[in-house]
């Protein structure tokens, strides 16, 4: 237990211990305004455009029918990142430096691959959500836009400049007012209150009889649980500058278990929201006359990501709901990006020991995301976001395994943890969790490859 890491190979080394934390007896609201932060950042990657994709694809096609998949991703979620972030306080390491430590070497290069295509789905669905708000915005073809997206690296590195607390209020500026539009859109607007009798029982009453449900839930379970957030989280927790006696390590578990219970909270609220308005908008319809009198037509194969900014036009106006939709998009992208960038160089130093600068990792991994969406765009046109977007998040789904079950086994052990080791309620939680999500990738696996060679070649 608490094994010191080797000088020289601290987790995210420019952001460690950067941020003080109040003394023994200070009250709630000051530890917590100190400890508030790394689930935010976490947060993100559970409201990123491969979230908006397959809540939008899951709320269009099957109504409230795969709400029960959101809440109960959700709630997994916020079991195995609370799980992170003890790892991170009570020993000192990351999820990627304990597997280097604990596990054979043989294992070390398996993971870090596993990671790292892992990382590149996540950022292809950064590219193309970023590349959806470009066109939206300034009506640049969704191919070229692609190619913007490669020179995020400069927003990255002038936020980076600024610490980790800047970057953690960018993100809280965004998460605020998407939550806030589409708390406005449920709970306000008389047009667009939904049913929540029957969203209620959608919740309690789970199905996955339709056909193509199964791909779209994984995809919701792959975008929800990210692999990637489980070894970031354990790194960022570290930022805090806590002494590492007892009392200290008890208060900094206490806060970050509420700082993750909060942000994954507003995460699946918003995810919900995205889930029902799109049933609400789209569902069993063929067009939606938008005021102007332009008519958008719907089929089953419609790229829902990029009609989406209907879901706000009940509050906004046509016009300012595209505008809103894409920048919140575009935001949502390049925090992201931002969580990517932190998380691969998490996994690189962790695994590896590798480290090379943060801009030209940025390039490696956008590069390598980029491909994959120019070949298919290039190919197939246009309508191919929401597709792709999804595969993305299916890939995630897949890779989860391999992060869950090295946490679960390091969190539950006496002998990595000590005292701090997962009680029951998070033992039965946790590696219930593992397995089922384990369970529906094996039942899915079928479908998904069908399904992703289709993406791939075109239906």
């Amino acid at each position: 237990m608490n094994e010191s890491n080797e000088a020289g190979t601290l987790s995210l080394e420019g952001m460690h211990g950067t941020v003080e934390v109040p003394e023994h007896g200070q009250g709630f609201w000051r530890n917590w305004r100190a400890y508030v932060g790394p689930a935010l950042l976490v947060s993100v990657g559970y409201m990123d455009p491969g979230n908006w994709g397959t809540d939008l694809q899951g709320g269009a096609q099957y109504k409230y029918a795969l709400l029960w998949v959101v809440a109960m991703a959700s709630a997994m979620a916020i079991i195995l990142q609370i799980l992170s972030a003890r790892l991170g306080v009570v020993t000192g390491k990351d999820l990627a430096q304990a597997c280097r430590d604990w596990y054979p070497a043989w294992a070390r290069w398996p993971q870090y691959l596993l990671c790292e295509i892992a990382i590149c789905a996540c950022d292809l669905a950064e590219v193309l959500g970023s590349a959806v708000a470009l066109n939206l915005l300034f009506h640049i073809p969704l191919l070229w836009a692609v190619f913007i997206t490669g020179f995020d690296v400069l927003a990255l590195l002038a936020l980076q400049r600024y610490g980790v607390r800047t970057i953690e209020a960018v993100v809280v500026v965004l998460v605020g007012t998407i939550a806030g539009c589409y708390f406005l859109e449920l709970f306000v607007l008389p047009q667009t209150r939904p049913d929540f009798l029957a969203m209620g029982a959608a919740i309690f009453k789970p199905t996955l009889g339709q056909p193509g449900m199964v791909f779209v839930a994984i995809g919701i379970i792959g975008a929800t649980v990210m692999p990637h957030n489980l070894y970031l989280h354990s790194a960022l927790v570290q930022s805090r500058k806590y002494q590492q006696d007892e009392p200290s390590k008890r208060r900094a578990i206490h806060f970050n278990t509420i700082d993750t219970v909060v942000a994954l909270f507003i995460a699946f609220f918003v995810n919900a929201a995205i889930l029902v308005l799109a049933a609400m908008v789209f569902y069993g319809k063929e067009s939606v006359t938008v005021p102007g009198g332009q008519v958008i037509h719907f089929t089953a194969d419609s790229d829902w990501i990029r009609v989406a900014y209907l879901t706000l036009s009940p509050l906004l106006g046509v016009v300012a709901a595209s505008t809103l939709f894409a920048v919140a998009l575009l935001s949502s992208g390049q925090s992201s990006t931002i969580t990517g960038t932190l998380a691969g160089q998490v996994v690189m130093e962790g695994f590896m020991r590798w480290r090379i600068a943060p801009w030209l990792r940025r390039v490696i991994s956008r590069g390598l995301a980029i491909l994959p969406a120019i070949i298919v765009i290039g190919v197939r046109g246009e309508g191919s976001v929401t597709d792709l977007l999804i595969l993305s998040q299916v890939v995630l789904a897949l890779q989860l395994p391999f992060a869950m079950f090295p946490l679960l086994h390091f969190t539950s052990s006496a002998r990595r943890m000590g005292r701090w080791k997962n009680g029951w309620f998070l033992l039965i939680t946790g590696w219930f969790s593992a397995i089922l999500i384990t369970a529906m990738d094996l039942y899915g696996l079928p479908d998904l490859l069908r399904e992703a060679w289709q993406v791939i070649v075109g239906h």
